[in-house]
């Protein structure tokens, strides 16, 4: 499968897509709407950032209570259920009088049940379209991603000022809405990937199985850890600057999208294990010169430059894959979601933090720098292998050096790789 117009041919894959995008639009309105809500409320930094970013937190709750139902419900229903459940969500937090504790409280809920779309949605995906294919349709939701963010930023802005961030945030309940539907009578009834109850025991066998291999180590440590310090920055795009904050985001979702482009259509199989580093160090390098307090046609065109590197996660991803065995794989792309998400809460946390010590454009230095080094002491790791293996051994990591990171043991394989 090598061309779009394959893709949209895929059984199933069109009213996936239209399900993923619609859902990318709610999230970004709503986002937009409740990071303002709560600044305009309280005027912290911090609490912006984890109104924003913050449910990602709730990730790693979900990460190792519930992931293992990924595999073992029924696809439809489960993509059905989870949109209704964040509308309804949504909604709730456009309550006028609710206190900030239990618009927060709404947060940490619907962080658990992502943690479990997640699973559903990329596990999905990878039954719709043969293996070979899985890095196009990827990239193609990850183009709907930047599309969807660039006009959901752009009108979320507008919302925000014509309606209030309460009435967007019903705005972004009513889009949820929309993509349950979408997945109830455009998708087919598919029987759970994998049998037997979900269980917190079996998530935790199954987190542990994946993360047992050296090779898998390396390449979700670097999803996860240099994607959420510069998400990070991105959380403090309110609170840097109040007036531009849609237009910073638009930006960067407008550079996502040209790496995903360039990544998924144009990048041959052989480039492809060797640009995830390369990415990642594009993804955190011009963050550095908000240090400056640069003038806004600067600023807005190093967050558009950064973003293309959000492709290294794309990259990433189809070498997870191609490390992971076949029943595994809704779990394995859940876990991944799951962990980049808290990640990412985990970098608005430390990134709202030092803002409200410092300044948001010292945070933000901070947190590229940041970055850059674990990108640093991960690069020997992630080094193509010669020899790939479909079921590396599971070795552990051998005892963490003051240097870098050594490369992995032969037995790995190579490939390369959603946020």
């Amino acid at each position: 499968m090598r061309t779009y117009r394959e893709l949209f041919r895929a059984p199933e894959f069109t009213p996936f897509f239209l399900t993923s995008a619609v859902q990318v639009a709610a999230q970004t309105v709503s986002g937009l709407a409740l990071g303002t809500l709560i600044y305009d409320a309280t005027g912290s930094p911090l609490l912006s950032a984890l109104a924003m970013f913050g449910p990602a937190l709730a990730q790693v709750i979900g990460a190792t209570t519930v992931l293992s139902a990924a595999d073992r419900l029924p696809p439809r229903a489960a993509t059905t259920g989870l949109a209704l459940l964040f509308a309804l969500g949504t909604a709730a937090q456009a309550v006028p009088g609710l206190p900030v504790w239990a618009v927060f409280a709404v947060l940490l809920g619907l962080g658990v049940l992502a943690s479990l779309g997640g699973g559903v949605r990329y596990g999905l995906l990878n039954e719709i379209l043969a293996r070979e294919g899985y890095l196009l349709g990827r990239s193609v939701l990850n183009m709907a991603v930047g599309t969807m963010q660039i006009c959901g930023f752009a009108i979320g802005g507008v919302l925000v000022t014509a309606l209030s961030p309460r009435g967007t945030l019903l705005t972004g309940a009513t889009l949820y809405l929309a993509a349950a539907l979408v997945a109830r009578f455009g998708l087919s009834r598919r029987p759970p990937r994998a049998t037997g109850r979900p269980s917190v025991t079996e998530t935790r066998r199954t987190n542990a199985r994946l993360w047992s291999a050296t090779p898998r180590r390396y390449v979700y440590l670097a999803l996860w850890v240099p994607n959420g310090l510069i998400v990070g920055c991105e959380s403090l795009f309110v609170s840097y600057s109040p007036r531009h904050a849609g237009l910073f985001f638009a930006f960067a979702a407008l550079g996502m999208l040209a790496g995903d482009t360039l990544a998924g259509r144009f990048v041959r199989p052989r480039w492809r294990t060797r640009l995830g580093v390369p990415m990642l160090l594009l993804l955190a390098t011009p963050y550095l010169v908000f240090v400056v307090r640069p003038a806004l046609p600067l600023a807005v065109a190093a967050v558009a430059l950064a973003s293309i590197g959000y492709s290294a996660s794309l990259l990433l991803q189809e070498r997870l894959m191609a490390l992971t065995p076949e029943e595994l794989s809704g779990h394995a792309l859940g876990l991944h979601a799951s962990g980049m998400l808290t990640m990412q809460g985990v970098g608005a946390l430390v990134a709202g933090t030092v803002a409200e010590l410092t300044s948001p454009a010292t945070a933000m230095g901070v947190l590229a720098t940041g970055s850059l080094t674990v990108t640093a002491a991960l690069a020997r790791g992630l080094r193509p292998s010669p020899d790939p293996d479909p079921n590396p051994a599971e070795t552990p990591l051998p005892a963490a050096p003051s240097g870098p990171l050594p490369a992995p043991r032969p037995a790995p394989g190579s490939a390369a790789r959603e946020v």
